[in-house]
């Protein structure tokens, strides 16, 4: 059975993003391109909500590539599946998406049971918790930034009851942050 997998860069705090949707205390560098690129080759589908897929379309598409690295990032997340949860969005323009406007369990399960790589979600907070929620995340890899915002958006602003992961793996990236990959246990 496929995987979802959350990929989310956080601060200390548990901040997806700052205050207005800021993500400018990203802190990346020449093994986090080489993380993302080993990642997207282990997925054939990107999982999104509304806000983060609009964010990511409007990026992508033409974004600059001025090294090898971005440009293999660019092509990946260009031309793998995107799928947005979404009850409000009634177009996608960038290739390859398609938009699931309800029953998310119930297309989450049919994805999981297709044939196919692993599933990945990127920023998405609202999906992230909703999914946590709804135990049908499997695994969590996190990469935490060396930054203490104080405020902003949580990635697990939802979450009103305990959810018990094991720690899988470890890895710490020269920018002094680090990725840790958790498994869901219950």
């Amino acid at each position: 059975m496929r995987k979802i997998i959350v990929s989310n860069l956080m601060t200390l705090d548990g901040y997806f993003e700052g205050l207005n949707q800021d993500i400018s205390w990203f802190i990346t560098g020449n093994d986090f391109f080489d993380f993302a690129i080993k990642q997207l080759n282990e997925v054939d589908t990107i999982l999104y909500g509304r806000i983060t897929y609009q964010q990511m379309a409007a990026f992508w598409p033409d974004a600059k590539a001025d090294d090898a690295a971005m440009l293999a990032i660019k092509e990946k997340m260009n031309s793998l599946q995107k799928i947005v949860f979404s009850r409000t969005l009634k177009n996608a323009e960038w290739n390859n998406t398609k938009i699931i406007p309800e029953h998310i369990t119930d297309e989450i399960i049919k994805l999981k049971q297709q044939p196919g790589k692993d599933m990945v979600i990127f920023g998405s907070g609202t999906l992230v918790s909703e999914l946590t929620h709804l135990k049908l995340i499997d695994e969590y890899r996190l990469i935490i930034n060396p930054v203490i915002l104080g405020n902003g958006n949580p990635l697990f602003k939802s979450i009103n009851e305990r959810v018990n992961l094991k720690l899988i793996n470890m890895k710490i990236l020269d920018s002094g942050s680090f990725i840790v990959y958790y498994q869901r246990e219950n």
